[in-house]
């Protein structure tokens, strides 16, 4: 593999684990930087398909809210690889006194996080 995509490959695993270290500081302004004004977010829930939030405005208030709820949540990276401009990220996303587990697939564009897909076990 050539230089320079194995450096994209790496920046785009950067930039998902910057953006999950954010999550669990729930810092939302952090979060909201490395994603693109046109992002996209699925949620897990409702299932069976889950919420979809369009654009940076949309997206930020979701994560306010989430975390107005769930002042305890945490995300435990089990695994994260890259393809391209995807990055897998298999987590574990702790409360409190529970967990589900699950998978993110993020497509970025242009250095930031354009869609993150998120599906969850159960």
């Amino acid at each position: 593999m050539s230089p320079i995509r194995m450096s994209k490959l790496e920046s785009g695993m950067r930039i998902v684990l910057e953006f999950n270290e954010a999550f669990n500081h729930h810092d939302v302004a952090g979060m909201m930087k490395l994603m693109g004004d046109d992002c996209i977010f699925e949620n897990t829930s409702p299932a069976p398909d889950g919420t979809v939030y369009s654009g940076k405005e949309a997206v930020t208030k979701f994560w306010q809210e989430f975390f107005r709820q769930s002042p305890q949540a945490h995300i435990e990276i089990e695994e994260i690889f890259g393809m391209g401009l995807r990055c897998v990220m298999r987590w574990r996303y702790d409360w409190g006194n529970g967990h589900v587990r699950g998978v993110d697939i993020f497509k970025l564009k242009e250095g930031l996080i354009c869609e993150k897909l998120s599906y969850v076990k159960g």
